[in-house]
């Protein structure tokens, strides 16, 4: 791949990253959906971790599929293309790096979250999302190892052709 592919490649993954933290950020400040419009009156906190996985999963009849699955599985895959874009628009790139960015900007999520009294700072979700950027990363490393491949048969069958 030449120079010239990779930067574009970089460009593309700055490009997506740009508007996945857009979306983000609608997400969780603006989805009617979700109910991010209405501010509550007081401060809503979990610090106990798993105590609202366990919630979720010991009362998933009276809550619903669709909370359950938002929950638990919703903040998982919403911080995936956080791990991928950031590692694809990254030069340098390693899990612990991934983790600890995946792991930051989830709490700063759930600092506003707090501060905004929309939505909660819950420590489920801080681990839960840096789950989805770590595995964000792994789906990237998998790609690319996958478009390394791809590439390099392409390579083989170029440069035997030009022999």
């Amino acid at each position: 791949m030449s120079q010239r592919q990779v930067r574009r490649y970089r460009i593309l993954g700055r490009v997506l990253f740009v508007l996945y933290i857009v979306f983000l950020v609608y997400f969780l400040c603006f989805s009617e959906l979700y109910g991010r419009t209405e501010v509550s009156e007081g401060y809503r906190y979990n610090l106990e971790l798993f105590k609202e996985i366990n919630r979720f999963i010991q009362y998933r009849e009276e809550l619903g599929a669709f909370a359950v699955f938002a929950n638990l599985f919703g903040n998982i895959l919403i911080f995936v293309p956080y791990g991928f874009f950031i590692s694809m628009a990254s030069t340098s790139r390693s899990f612990f790096q991934t983790l600890f960015y995946s792991f930051a900007l989830s709490l700063g999520v759930e600092i506003f979250q707090l501060l905004t009294k929309v939505g909660s700072f819950d420590v489920d979700d801080l681990l839960l999302n840096t789950l989805g950027g770590v595995l964000g990363y792994i789906l990237f490393l998998t790609c690319n190892i996958i478009r390394r491949k791809c590439y390099g048969k392409k390579r083989k069958k170029y440069k035997r052709a030009d022999s």
